[in-house]
């Protein structure tokens, strides 16, 4: 999808987002556990492709006292964020740490070296441009800042690729984990840790799939028309090839691949004399 096309999407999946987000909360649950092995002074932390902010309260829990900065480029996603209340006036608590920012996590708009912590939870993927996602986390983020992220990897919805093998369902590509290591490599960062695992959905039709990659924001076609299909008898051929994957439960499955990883910004590095040591590469 094109951004805008893509923005539209998460606008019209908005205000219903929170009642089938049960996947990004897992995810957030999964991340956090991650996070609990990481040693990492934090006080201020962006959140890239935050949607209705469900990990910022996780985050806070975490980092108390800590600085959020919600991006999304969905104005009405953010809109759905929890109301943090300012209960300075009554002379108890502190201003809201939670702040929102409509903007594209390819351009942040945020100082260089100013994040401790960018954490973006199944958004990524989203960028039309991740290389360039990546090197914009890696210039927010201070010396010995860490990027922590999960996004979706290439086997996600296989089936559905599968049942559609004739072009009738636009199902999106995204990168294998060692292809965003590179990335990150490249990008400057050190340390990069990679690991993945596969869940897998399950349904009783195929339109129970279809409603909640749109309730996801994941399609921008009405829910009466299934992505990428003009002739009902398209919808109707992927149907009866996608009762091969059903399973002795009766149910049609939908697997997910979601690959999570962090990397580090690393620290400024001094030599015997104290001067910044420069290091020079060949450019790509």
């Amino acid at each position: 999808m094109t951004g805008p096309t893509l923005r539209r999407s998460f606008d019209r999946a908005a205000e219903a987002y929170d009642a089938v987000a049960a996947l990004p909360r897992e995810i957030t649950v999964r991340m956090i556990e991650r996070l609990l092995l990481v040693r990492l002074s934090v006080k201020r932390i962006l959140d890239a492709g935050c949607g209705t902010g469900g990990a910022g309260l996780s985050l806070q829990q975490k980092f108390a006292g800590a600085t959020i900065i919600e991006l999304d480029f969905s104005e009405k996603m953010l809109a759905q964020r929890p109301v943090q209340p300012n209960r300075r006036w009554l002379g108890i608590g502190r201003r809201p740490t939670r702040h929102p920012v409509c903007a594209d996590f390819q351009n942040l708009p945020v100082a260089s070296a100013s994040i401790d912590l960018v954490w973006s939870n199944l958004a990524l993927h989203w960028a039309q441009d991740l290389p360039k996602a990546l090197a914009e986390a890696y210039r927010s983020l201070r010396p010995g800042g860490l990027l922590m992220f999960s996004v979706f990897g290439p086997d996600t919805l296989m089936e559905l690729r599968t049942a559609s093998s004739s072009g009738e369902f636009r199902v999106n590509q995204h990168f294998d984990m060692h292809d965003i290591g590179d990335m990150l490599v490249h990008c400057g960062y050190a340390d990069p840790v990679m690991d993945m695992e596969k869940l897998t959905l399950t349904y009783n039709d195929l339109g129970g799939l279809l409603r909640d990659l749109r309730a996801h924001g994941s399609t921008a076609v009405p829910a009466a028309v299934p992505p990428g299909l003009r002739p009902r008898s398209g919808y109707v051929r992927v149907m009866a090839n996608y009762e091969q994957f059903r399973g002795p439960d009766g149910r049609l499955p939908a697997t997910l691949e979601v690959i999570y990883g962090h990397a580090w910004k690393p620290e400024s590095r001094l030599s015997p004399k104290g001067k910044p040591v420069i290091d020079i590469r060949p450019a790509p």
